[in-house]
């Protein structure tokens, strides 16, 4: 379909999004302009997420109402009785497949056992049991995608025995590689067989640019071509097996390393090493490996104009690979942020939330993004990198959301896998985005206001403009009253309250 032909198939919408501000309104304030051309589209969305590391090899043991509470709150797409959404709806869950460090207890070096992982195949595991109800209840509440990663290779076939890495070398021998990729096809199966759910996406290195040397955490180091030597036994095993699992890669630990000329030679210029033909380490032609490149947005959302342009350069060098996609798989709120933000002491307000809401719209319309995955879906940590906070207890405890939660779910609930980003121009401060899903002929408008004072929003459509001040728009705002409080509005008369997330739905006739 040409660019004309959307734009034409479009122009019923233009019905829907035009008129006066309420007047007595606009005797406080000019109504701010937003417009919009849904014959304009870009990235696909494909899924938002969260992992299951590191809480929930506990906290899937708690008590039933008690685990079940968060699940609601992670994935259902239910409502209340109020009409508001009672969970924010996440459409892919990632699966931390641990290197077997829990079974080594205090010597396997890793010192905080909370940060230690079990194998999937371990005998009688109640970590992996926990994990495995997670996947369950993710299933049962309608997620349909599902993703494995490895921050290590099983400790059995490591160099030095351990989930983490001895001098900031690769942790894993050349001659291991098929060994790891053995390990990852039973892995697969072994969660088919217990749950029933094939991974869509197994991720099989971890920010491979970092040491990993600390005992922090189970982790191993990577250099592009010892990335290609995984990924390619790992497909020959998976063609050998038939696992239709796909291959994600590199998460990256932080932007740069997409690019060109970083500070880890031989770790970078990832999106050309591996998705460039005639590359040494290319791996685009292999069926197995999904034609995308991941990485995390640490260390690189501020100062906002920096943050922008780093991540037009992403979009720019994925746009440069024909029909490669670029996913944000890993992020949470660390460093100082150029003093924007701290990512010490947890955060439930709406600070946090705001700033949260920032990245992932940076991310979506700046890097084209298709995905966009949170980190720690469950926090026992004093951080700002859980969307639901936990006492660190195994057995019980209290547990709280956070506006963090719902300020994802903004995006999360409503902004479904298959839908595609429009073209929108928002004035002045805000931050909106839009969607489109052509089949249910709904609109979906994401506004961030960070600011202290509320605006009052017009929506334009740019192809046409027929004036309609009767359409009707769900609103669902997360801020300090709330998350996701779900109101009517006349589209043109769209309040968004002083720092707050705000989710505009809007349903029309296709003419």
């Amino acid at each position: 379909m040409s660019n004309m032909q959307k734009k034409m198939g479009w122009l019923g919408i233009a019905a829907v999004f035009t008129g006066n501000a309420v007047q007595s309104y606009a005797q406080q304030q000019q109504p701010v302009t937003v417009h919009f051309n849904a014959g304009t589209t870009y990235q696909t969305v494909r899924n938002f997420a969260a992992s299951d590391a590191w809480c929930g090899q506990f906290v899937g043991n708690w008590p039933a109402a008690k685990k079940n509470q968060v699940a609601d709150w992670l994935f259902s797409r239910d409502t209340l009785p109020n009409g508001a959404p009672k969970g924010i709806g996440l459409s892919l869950w990632r699966v931390n497949l641990g290197a077997g460090s829990t079974q080594q207890g205090d010597s396997s070096g890793i010192r905080d056992e909370w940060r230690r992982a079990a194998s999937f195949r371990a005998k009688g595991s109640k970590e992996v049991q926990a994990q495995l109800w997670w996947m369950q209840a993710a299933k049962a509440r309608g997620v349909t995608q599902f993703l494995g990663f490895y921050n290590s290779p099983p400790v059995h076939i490591t160099r030095n025995g351990k989930a983490f890495a001895t001098g900031g070398k690769t942790n894993l021998d050349s001659t291991a590689y098929n060994a790891f990729a053995l390990e990852a096809v039973k892995d697969i199966q072994e969660v088919k067989k217990q749950t029933g759910i094939r991974l869509n996406y197994l991720s099989p290195v971890n920010e491979p640019q970092w040491d990993w040397s600390d005992g922090g955490q189970e982790g191993c180091p990577y250099f592009n071509n010892d990335i290609y030597g995984v990924v390619k036994a790992m497909h020959q095993a998976f063609v050998s097996n038939r696992i239709a699992t796909k291959l994600l890669v590199t998460e990256a630990g932080q932007y740069n390393y997409l690019l060109p000329q970083s500070n880890k030679p031989g770790k970078d210029n990832q999106v050309q090493a591996f998705f460039q033909p005639g590359e040494s380490c290319y791996i685009g032609n292999l069926s197995s490996v999904s034609n995308t490149i991941a990485a995390h947005s640490y260390f690189t959302t501020s100062p906002a104009t920096d943050a922008i342009a780093m991540r037009k350069r992403i979009g720019n060098q994925v746009a440069g690979v024909k029909g490669l996609e670029f996913w944000q798989s890993e992020y949470c709120i660390l460093g100082d942020n150029a003093g924007e933000i701290n990512g010490s002491k947890k955060d439930t307000g709406i600070t946090a939330a705001l700033y949260l809401a920032g990245v992932v719209h940076n991310d979506l319309v700046y890097a084209n993004a298709a995905a966009w995955q949170w980190w720690l879906a469950i926090s026992a940590y004093n951080y700002k990198d859980g969307l639901i906070y936990v006492d660190k207890n195994k057995a019980d405890g209290n547990y709280s959301d956070s506006k963090m939660l719902w300020a994802l779910g903004n995006y999360s609930r409503f902004v479904r896998p298959g839908m595609q980003r429009i073209a929108v121009d928002a004035p002045g401060t805000l931050r909106v985005s839009g969607f489109v899903d052509g089949v249910a002929r709904e609109l979906v408008f994401v506004v961030v206001n960070a600011e202290s004072q509320s605006q009052l929003l017009n929506f334009v459509n740019d192809v046409a403009g027929v004036n309609d001040a009767t359409a009707q728009a769900i609103v669902y705002t997360t801020s300090h009253a709330g998350g996701l409080q779900k109101s009517y509005s006349s589209i043109n008369n769209t309040v968004i309250p002083a720092q707050s997330i705000v989710t505009v739905v809007v349903h029309y006739n296709k003419k």
